[in-house]
């Protein structure tokens, strides 16, 4: 501790003993960007569609008029530039790299446009990970960007602590699936979240029912889910469920998401556009 101590560690950039307020994480972005809202996307498990939510997100608040952008920190599984037909690696000027845009006038930051080849498998250990996330953020050229949507890995380790802790978050989004152990998976998400003091907007429930072509009629593949028993819980808001839909699976595979038509998470567009 100085002697000139003022017990006011908010004025004071000593990393002493004294200190009683915590360090602040955050990265702040570079010279050249801009952006309103960002928006988490995450899950407590693999394989739950988070994704795909986060694309269709991204292609809904396009149409609606906003510039919007994906930072797709799933740094080892990423996925984002394959669903929206983007590929070969970003360019860059001054040190500072440039995202590639989709068809739809997206901004992407991936992973998988930094390699040579896009199959090729990234190894690479959790610091060196958490620090390619934050420089997806501080070292990307995110110009005038109205909605970010940061795709995160599944769980609760390195790299969502590392975005929670670094990026500027106004809140983020749970996805889940029906199964039953979903009320375990949603806790840890929520209860993460609201250590890290981070809004949470709501639950997503992807995969809910498949609709028969003939009939129209909801099947539950799954059960019924108990996503929106576990949001009243954990006193979150339920925001949608979304059900197996091959003509989005169809698009995602050709590279394609920005044609998918059917609006399932329209309510969730309209929650985020009336928070600008």
């Amino acid at each position: 501790m100085s002697e000139n101590c003022t017990h006011n560690c908010s004025t004071c950039s000593e990393n002493c003993s004294s200190r009683t307020e915590p360090q602040s994480f955050m990265e702040s972005l570079n010279p050249h960007s801009s952006v309103k809202k960002v928006i988490g996307v995450v899950s407590g498990k693999g394989g739950v569609g988070k994704s795909m939510v986060t694309s269709l997100l991204a292609v809904l608040m396009s149409r609606k008029g906003y510039n919007t952008a994906i930072l797709d920190a799933d740094i080892t599984g990423p996925s984002i530039p394959k669903a929206f037909g983007v590929s070969g690696q970003v360019s860059g000027f001054d040190g500072y790299m440039v995202p590639k845009i989709s068809h739809g006038n997206i901004k992407i930051m991936s992973s998988n446009l930094l390699l040579e080849s896009e199959d090729a498998p990234v190894i690479w250990r959790g610091p060196v990970i958490a620090g390619a996330v934050k420089q997806f953020w501080t070292d990307t050229v995110w110009e005038d960007v109205d909605f970010m949507f940061v795709d995160m890995p599944p769980g609760t380790g390195d790299v969502p602590l590392t975005v929670f802790q670094s990026i500027p978050l106004d809140g983020i989004i749970i996805v889940t699936s029906p199964q039953e152990l979903v009320s375990l998976v949603v806790s840890k998400a929520v209860n993460m979240a609201k250590k890290m003091n981070i809004p949470i907007i709501g639950i997503i429930e992807n995969m809910s029912y498949v609709k028969c072509p003939d009939c129209g009629k909801e099947i539950y593949v799954f059960g019924q889910g108990k996503s929106e028993q576990s949001a009243k819980e954990q006193n979150v808001e339920f925001l949608a469920k979304m059900p197996i839909d091959p003509t989005l699976s169809e698009l995602c595979d050709k590279g394609e998401i920005e044609k998918f038509s059917n609006n399932y998470l329209e309510k969730v567009a309209q929650k985020l556009e009336s928070s600008l």
